[in-house]
């Protein structure tokens, strides 16, 4: 699947890492997605969910067959929106 393509998957339930932010405090918070809004991931780490904004953070998911890393600014869309917006 191309990057492009994957951008307008669902994005709950995949495990993610941040590997790149504007805050370096979030960089290397990993974990299993549990809720997308528009402008903010929530993650599952060691049972502790963190919200991660999308706006300045790079993102790498991994859907099981293969690792994506997407830029939270070309996501910042509501998950339903996604799938029209995303180009």
């Amino acid at each position: 699947m191309k990057s492009k393509d994957f951008r307008r998957t669902q994005f709950i339930g995949l495990d993610v890492e941040v590997i790149g932010s504007t805050c370096p405090s979030i960089v290397g918070v990993h974990g299993r997605v549990v809720d997308e809004t528009k402008n903010t991931i929530t993650i599952e780490q060691d049972g502790v969910e963190k919200m991660v904004a999308k706006a300045g953070c790079e993102f790498r998911f991994d859907d099981g067959s293969q690792a994506h890393v997407v830029s939270g600014d070309d996501i910042r869309f509501r998950p339903e929106d996604r799938i029209k917006r995303v180009r």
